[in-house]
């Protein structure tokens, strides 16, 4: 019957259906898509890539050099300057990745696969090497030798700054700022973050925003409010210090607030702002982590009959603890480098100096520049622990969940 040959070429059925299927068919060539391999090299991309590479950051660096050093070309203007940086920087980026991908792609698809997520890594990591770490191992070296880094002094100078007076003063106010503002800045956060969430919808976000707002100013621009609020004037003169008008307005004598230094007074009203500054992030970060503990437990403990605070410390605070934890480290970290607000308020005056205000003036005022980068090293010390206690507490944080 029809099963046995085929009418066009009277081969028999069973070997047409054969075919590739069973192996018959021409075999892949070695090496190509079909048999595994992927596909191979494309030396034109490769080095069209490598090339577009080399050209882009040598053009995009030429042009910020000469933002700095020739000015004149761009109309000495600063916006002009800034947008053109802004744009180029971008646009730089744009076209650095993707010639990046370019000779990325070049290479045997096989190979480009593994070396695509390094090729990204690489530009961030060099940026990290040559502003981060070859800094800090430059600064390490620096503070064996003199001040003009041209001999070495072995350990001078940090027998110079440990046996200065002033260095032990800065180093005491260091830790004065450690203890009280990630204290204070975690404390207030969470009592406004708690506070917050009890009110409506609307009053908790007025209210947030109220308290964040000071996150949105710098540093500098905060000192210079404070000093609005800690100025003084002469006696019998109108004060526009709203601490001297408030005295003065009681009947008192209008004080130098910033020059108190019995108690640690004016090193106090001087953690006040960064306390103003850091509260709005520690509220932001607490408001989300308790607004993320489950709702039956809080039910749970007032049908047992819990008060108000019992719920808090016994079920909502071991919830967000971890949240806790990493907000104050993180503060602690920022008041380990401070440093404007003492620049912009005092310059370190009255007994309110702090170590990266005391390097500063080392390196840039009395020219030391041995003993400066002693002094960062100190700094560099004292910071290495958190970072590494912080690292290690998120890790355990991850394996937790």
């Amino acid at each position: 019957m029809a099963g046995v040959t085929r009418p066009a070429t009277g081969e028999p059925a069973s070997a047409s259906k054969a075919g590739p299927a069973a192996g018959v068919g021409p075999a892949p060539e070695v090496g190509s898509t079909a048999a595994g391999g992927g596909s191979p090299a494309q030396p034109f991309k490769l080095v069209v890539g490598a090339v577009g590479l080399v050209v882009t950051a040598y053009l995009v660096c030429t042009v910020f050099l000469a933002f700095a050093w020739y000015p004149g070309w761009f109309g000495s203007n600063d916006i002009v300057i800034g947008l053109a940086g802004l744009v180029l920087g971008i646009g730089g980026a744009v076209v650095f990745f993707w010639f990046l991908n370019m000779a990325v792609e070049g290479f045997p698809s096989r190979l480009s696969r593994g070396l695509v997520p390094y090729a990204f890594l690489l530009p961030g990591l060099s940026l990290i090497g040559l502003m981060l770490v070859y800094p800090t191992v430059q600064t390490v070296v620096y503070s064996f030798a003199n001040d003009r880094s041209t001999d070495w002094v072995g350990w001078d100078n940090y027998r110079a700054i440990f046996a200065s007076r002033g260095f032990w003063q800065a180093l005491l106010n260091n830790l004065l700022w450690v203890v009280v503002v990630p204290v204070l800045s975690v404390a207030f956060g969470l009592l406004v973050a708690v506070l917050a969430d009890k009110l409506s919808p609307q009053g908790e976000k007025t209210s947030k925003s109220l308290i964040f707002l000071p996150m949105a100013i710098s540093f500098v621009g905060a000192s210079t409010i404070w000093g609005l609020i800690y100025a003084y004037d002469a006696p019998g003169t109108t004060q526009t210090g709203l601490l001297n008008a408030i005295v003065v307005g009681l009947g008192g004598e209008p004080q130098t607030w910033l020059q108190m230094s019995g108690g640690r007074l004016n090193s106090l009203l001087l953690m006040a702002i960064l306390i103003w500054l850091q509260t709005g992030f520690a509220m932001v970060l607490l408001s989300s982590a308790i607004k993320a503990v489950p709702e039956d437990t809080i039910e749970a403990g007032r049908i047992d009959g819990a008060g108000e605070m019992r719920i808090f410390w016994r079920i909502i605070f071991p919830q967000v603890r971890g949240t806790v934890l990493a907000v104050f480290i993180t503060v602690l970290i920022v008041v380990l480098k401070v440093f404007d607000i003492v620049y912009v308020m005092t310059n370190g005056r009255d007994n309110t100096d702090v170590i990266a205000n005391l390097f500063f003036r080392k390196l840039f005022t009395e020219q030391r520049a041995g003993e400066a980068s002693a002094v960062v090293v100190v700094l560099l010390l004292m910071v290495l622990p958190v970072v590494f206690y912080q690292v290690r507490a998120y890790r355990q944080a991850e394996e937790e969940r």
